[in-house]
């Protein structure tokens, strides 16, 4: 190429050689006038939000120090200088644990199952009718737009403290994101067995059990249990407006201020959810291999 370009005459090279740098030129100035908008956007949307850095870096040591007392006993030492006066509370805890993993299994279970019954029906390549994918699209597009702790708080009211509050809202919360999810999966599936199944007379029923079904089964169990390990964090945080498990206690050691039981409490649920993640994954391997993975 080198040779080939050197033999040009001098006019069609000095040519070649100034589009070149104009174009380099142009895409500089395209990066850099991105990178002033960019920058633009985020100094107007950090005064919007009343991010005032002086406030956080003379405030910062507060934050550190918070660290500094969740890890720290009552006598002053280190919290893993004794494991046993650190995590007195474990057989307790690991209680409200189980509710709370037992909460989310439940509100994703439930979850699940809504949103593989809507999905197909929000689907652009699947939906019986334009006017049932908007009424479906805008009631799944509710129930994920609203918090969950939101959800959660409403049926506290309603059906008083405990950990149904916690299943309900989870579950609605669960429909409206695994139903989006469900729907996207379908969206782009190989329309040809489809037509094909279609083309023997079968009914639109028919046409999801076995030609759409098969396909989207794998990406359906992926998304479900990717869920569950989201719901439990959920569940954790639920606690603090009465939906039972964990965070309960987590909101009452840190609204009495029992530092070192914090940390307890918040490494139990860390470790529950790295393991969590760790036996999804192998389900997922186990069950669909690399298809799941895709």
């Amino acid at each position: 190429m080198t040779s080939a370009v050197s033999i040009l005459p001098e006019q069609q090279l000095a040519a070649l050689s100034d589009t070149y740098r104009s174009a380099v030129r142009r895409k500089r100035l395209r990066a850099l006038l991105s990178t002033a908008l960019f920058l633009a956007a985020l100094t107007l949307a950090a005064v919007g939000s009343e991010v005032n850095l002086k406030t956080f870096f003379t405030h910062f040591g507060n934050f550190v120090g918070y660290f500094d007392r969740i890890l720290t006993l009552e006598d002053h030492t280190r919290v893993w200088t004794n494991f046993g006066e650190w995590f007195w509370g474990w057989k307790s805890w690991l209680k409200l644990l189980g509710e709370t993993i037992l909460v989310s299994y439940v509100g994703t279970l439930i979850g699940a199952v809504l949103a593989f019954s809507l999905n197909f029906f929000a689907a652009d390549n699947t939906s019986p009718a334009p006017w049932l994918r908007f009424v479906v699209r805008r009631g799944l597009e509710f129930s994920r737009t609203v918090p969950s702790i939101v959800f959660a708080l409403i049926f506290v009211m309603a059906f008083g403290l405990g950990p149904m509050a916690g299943v309900l809202a989870i579950a609605i919360h669960s429909t409206g994101a695994l139903g989006k999810l469900f729907s996207e999966i379908v969206e782009n599936i190989d329309m040809k067995p489809v037509e094909g199944v279609r083309s023997t007379g079968a009914s639109w029923l028919s046409c999801m059990r076995f030609a759409v079904l098969p396909q989207v089964t794998a990406g359906y169990a992926s998304y479900a249990l990717l869920r569950f390990e989201i719901n439990v964090r959920e569940a954790s945080v639920m606690g603090f407006v009465g939906a039972g498990g964990i965070g309960q206690e987590l909101v009452v050691a840190i609204r009495k201020f029992y530092y070192s039981d914090v940390s307890a409490i918040l490494i139990t649920i860390i470790v529950t959810v790295f393991l969590i993640d760790i036996a999804t994954g192998w389900l997922r391997a186990r069950l669909f291999g690399g298809e799941a993975r895709s």
